[in-house]
């Protein structure tokens, strides 16, 4: 059996599967089609102060490759969350990550207070794409100076016992430096990436598809992108743990993300038309790790960076076959002194 155990700071989890912010609903849509004590957590919406609607329908249209989603972050609000969907999720013996969100500094760090005594929060995740009002509606996460001085006022707000992590979306400058700002700033761990900006053009209306005219790009589109936000901020931090996050949708997709450096993995677009998704990539996961004969998911984060002839940690017989097929091979043939 493979260890599929792994960190996020203090926060310790089962197994690397997780549901990504905003994807799983309540938690009450996807206990129907399993037990949630199957993940290794589940990531909550992003919650508020007061209430949101979100933005006017259309606001969710299908690519070739993924979703494009303008919702305008719609949520319960704090009071509704802590009164409703907490003791639900606390219920359901599953760690809970609470991903928060705010117009404002001042904002973030009300949610924060909020939660510092609330049960069964595992770990905060801090959505560094929401609007700054104050800055002409642009993404907190966009500059390194705004990132940091939400994830410390967010930090502050926060029991020391309970992990900090930054999300961060790919649309910016410089992806490394904005990471680096967080972790100086207190974020115990990254969730690398948020959606990716885009726009469809419906060709009946000839008009925008979204009524916000531009969203947020998810699936297996943006899969790419996300592995080398992971591979290059692993390099620049490689003790941090970070979430892979963008178009995973089976084991190898999820592995793909541990070699580049994840520690965990978050299923978002997958789970809207295959709810049963997270469990599935968790085995499919386990079994990718244990035909490669890899003893442990920690053994695997990062290994892509090792060297050339790098030989992972292995366990247990070779796969059946292995033998016969090694013995196939042609001999290579030897150097000459």
């Amino acid at each position: 059996m493979t260890d599929m155990r792994t960190r996020l700071g203090a926060l310790e989890l089962t197994n690397p599967v997780m549901t990504a912010a905003g994807c799983g609903g309540t938690g009450r849509e996807l206990a129907r089609f399993f037990d949630l004590t199957k993940l290794g957590a589940f990531v909550t919406t992003s919650v508020m102060t007061q209430p949101r609607a979100g933005r006017p329908t259309p606001r969710v249209t299908e690519t070739p490759s993924g979703l494009l989603t303008a919702m305008g972050l719609p949520g319960p609000g704090i009071d509704s969350f802590l009164e409703r969907d907490l003791p639900f999720l606390a219920e359901q013996d599953v760690p809970v990550i609470v991903s928060v969100a705010g117009n404002s500094l001042e904002e973030y760090a009300e949610v924060a207070r909020r939660l510092y005594d609330a049960p069964s929060v595992a770990a905060v995740e801090v959505n560094l794409a929401a609007p700054n009002v104050e800055d002409r509606g642009r993404m907190f996460g966009r500059l390194p100076g705004p990132a940091a001085d939400v994830v410390r006022a967010v930090r502050v707000a926060t029991r020391r016992d309970v992990p900090v992590l930054a999300k961060l979306a790919p649309d910016v400058g410089d992806l490394v430096t904005v990471a680096l700002a967080c972790v100086d700033s207190g974020a115990d761990g990254l969730s690398l990436i948020n959606t990716m900006a885009g726009s469809a053009i419906d060709a009946d209306t000839m008009r925008p598809a979204l009524t916000g005219v531009s969203g947020g790009l998810s699936g297996p589109a943006i899969r790419p992108v996300a592995v080398r936000c992971v591979y290059e901020v692993h390099a620049a931090l490689p003790g941090t743990p970070i979430v892979g996050i963008g178009g995973v949708a089976t084991g190898l997709d999820a592995l793909e993300f541990v070699l580049a450096g994840a520690c965990a993995v978050a299923v978002g677009s997958a789970l809207f038309h295959d709810p049963t998704a997270a469990p599935r990539i968790l085995r499919e996961l386990e079994e990718a790790l244990s035909v490669r004969r890899i003893a442990a998911l920690a053994d695997a984060v990062g290994l892509a960076h090792k060297p050339t002839g790098y030989v992972p940690p292995q366990i247990g017989p070779a796969p059946a076959g292995a033998g016969e097929r090694a013995r196939e091979r042609p001999e290579e043939p030897k150097e000459k002194p």
